[in-house]
């Protein structure tokens, strides 16, 4: 029987928050308040501890009544929107929080990769801020000595490892500070939305250590809001809603459970005034839109779509770019596309509406959002880039009024030319 690596029981954490200060319109009332006073902020300093009462307006439960077992060796994907209580919960099975209520056994030792590059100086070197951060993270020096090139291998700062931090980009810090804590050997590693970081090649470095990780044998839990590395990561997910434990099971059963449940807001038609209109004086983004190219009322796969643009330009003799990123419910990049408004000989002031349509048979059924940027001739920006600016749903294609759903990112329409050669026995 596999044994067990975590075991969670009934866990609970409340939180006080700040109320809002009670104003008196009259002095009298407010003499009455200031007499009170002492009163009144004695009963709340006795109540920051007492919980008992769980109506209080001022107790937020972050987390509430969760059960769960991990075993060991199970990469367990932890899925959830913003406000679900999973870093909570990671912070309470870091030990860097108490629970409330409730129980948690952990069986073997533990590291936790919350917050990327917790501990660095930037009056350090490279080389320095290495041993630093993994004395922080619990490694000891013969371990960091013994992984020291291999960390430094896979940050792909070598060139600059004794150079203080402070003179490093963003980007060289977060691949030197995740390389640190991916080089850990716990048997338990705890991980909070870490693969968010960097570029797309490091990024991809950074899932398949992970996978390695993983595939050593030890016990991984995950956040991420990638679906799609949650699915190629983990062997089986649990989804938070509200701080409660709503779901477990597979990672795509639990993928596809929270996309179907999540609370989203939909829409495929982004519309601005003039005065707060994304851009700049040169040009503004009036409107952003997702219409189906045939008359029905959904966009389908079968059907195609069409994005229009509607910008309001301010200048003349210069060449106006609108690029957008179409991404999947998973995240996932369909493709990236620029459009030229005007050439520079053609660009005039006034309004233009740019339309780029998308055929039928492309992009098989789901969810997808927009993100979108405009630019000059010479890379000067306009906008910056708008992320979900418009979301939209592709409904599947249907035969004889029955929906047909087939997996894939994409859902071509393909021919196949069958040609008869011989009789068989």
């Amino acid at each position: 029987m596999t044994e067990t690596a975590i075991k969670v029981e009934n866990i609970s954490k409340a939180y006080r928050i700040g109320l809002k200060e009670q104003r008196h319109d009259t002095l009298g009332a407010t003499i009455g308040a200031w007499v009170k006073s002492p009163f009144k902020n004695f009963k709340q300093l006795k109540s920051l501890s007492n919980f008992n009462n769980q109506q209080d307006e001022d107790i937020f439960w972050a987390s509430k009544d969760i059960n769960f077992e991990v075993k060991k060796g199970e990469v367990l994907g932890i899925i959830g929107k913003n406000g679900a209580g999973k870093s909570t919960l990671l912070k309470i099975l870091s030990r860097i929080t108490e629970p409330t209520t409730g129980r948690i056994e952990i069986y073997g030792r533990v590291a936790s990769l919350l917050e990327v590059g917790t501990g660095f100086n930037p009056e350090l070197s490279g080389r320095e801020n290495v041993y630093l951060n993994g004395t922080i993270l619990g490694m000891t020096k013969k371990e960091i000595d013994n992984k020291f090139d291999e960390i430094i291998a896979f940050s792909g700062v070598e060139k600059f490892i004794d150079t203080p931090v402070k003179r490093y980009s963003s980007g060289m810090k977060v691949r030197l500070a995740f390389s640190v804590a991916a080089h850990l050997d716990p048997e338990i590693l705890i991980i909070d939305e870490v693969l968010a970081v960097g570029d797309a090649e490091f990024q991809r470095k950074c899932l398949g250590k992970m996978k390695d990780v993983a595939g050593q044998g030890r016990t991984v839990l995950f956040v991420s809001h990638n679906m799609a590395a949650v699915g190629s990561l983990c062997t089986r997910a649990i989804v938070l809603q509200a701080g409660r434990l709503v779901y477990t099971g597979s990672p795509s059963d639990a993928i596809s459970f929270y996309l179907k449940n999540i609370e989203t807001v939909v829409t495929s038609r982004k519309v601005w005034d003039k005065m707060d209109a994304p851009g700049n004086s040169k040009a503004k983004l009036l409107r952003v839109e997702a219409m189906p190219l045939s008359k029905d009322e959904m966009i389908m796969v079968d059907k195609g779509l069409k994005i229009e643009f509607e910008i309001e330009c301010n200048t003349e003799n210069q060449a106006l770019d609108v690029s957008y990123n179409l991404n999947n419910e998973e995240s996932i990049l369909m493709f990236h596309h620029g459009n030229l408004v005007c050439s520079k000989e053609e660009l005039v002031k006034g309004k233009y509406i740019l339309s780029v349509v998308i055929p039928p048979y492309i992009l098989s059924s789901g969810e997808y959002s927009l993100d979108v940027w405009m630019g000059m001739q010479g890379l000067e920006k306009v906008m910056e880039k708008q992320n979900g600016i418009i979301t939209f749903f592709v409904e599947d294609a249907k035969i004889d009024h029955i929906s047909v759903k087939t997996p894939g990112v994409i859902k071509p329409l393909l021919k196949y030319d069958s040609v008869f050669i011989n009789y068989v026995g």
